[in-house]
């Protein structure tokens, strides 16, 4: 009788370890299969806001930004909310003289949760090699970019002759934070 309910309590034991872990297998492969999805929804989203951008399609490339979207461009002053920002491009945007960029290497990652995510990425731009980077949300099933930093690249062994021709502006700016 014993080895009977020893049997049977081995027996239930390796039954909820081998179902346990087929089942984690389950969300395991649910989730790669979704992080695969989504990154294709993202690098579509991306190409997307490049295309409308070059095509001077104001309202297309402005959809693909939540509205409480922040854009933070190359200049120190640039950190503007999606309202001021598409206040700043809209003559742009109306003069078709709207920038170009091409994605050259991409890379999106995400957390634990799998409705937001961030990327940067290199850009052929009309100023060379840009860098672009950003957060990304899941909203009512859709992508969108909460935020977007553009930043320029320096090569390093240009860094002393670019700091040069900044200096005179952005010192005064930086005065200009301090209270």
């Amino acid at each position: 009788m014993k080895s009977k309910i020893n049997f049977l309590a081995v027996l239930a034991i390796f039954s909820l370890f081998f179902s346990c872990t087929e089942k984690t297998n389950e969300n395991t492969t649910a989730t790669a299969t979704n992080i695969k999805a989504n990154t294709l929804e993202i690098e579509q989203l991306l190409d997307s806001l490049n295309v409308a951008a070059a095509n001077a399609d104001l309202e297309k490339y402005f959809s693909y930004y939540t509205e409480t979207a922040t854009y933070n461009g190359t200049d120190a002053t640039e950190n503007w909310t999606k309202e001021t920002f598409m206040a700043w491009a809209k003559p742009y945007f109306d003069k078709k003289t709207t920038w170009n960029f091409k994605s050259e290497k991409r890379n999106i990652y995400f957390g634990k949760h799998e409705d937001i995510a961030w990327f940067e990425e290199l850009l052929s731009t009309q100023m060379k090699i840009c860098r672009g980077s950003g957060v990304i949300v899941k909203q009512d099933g859709k992508w969108k970019i909460q935020q977007y930093v553009l930043s320029m690249t320096i090569p390093n062994t240009q860094l002393d002759k670019v700091v040069a021709l900044k200096t005179a502006e952005e010192d005064s700016l930086l005065k200009s934070f301090t209270k």
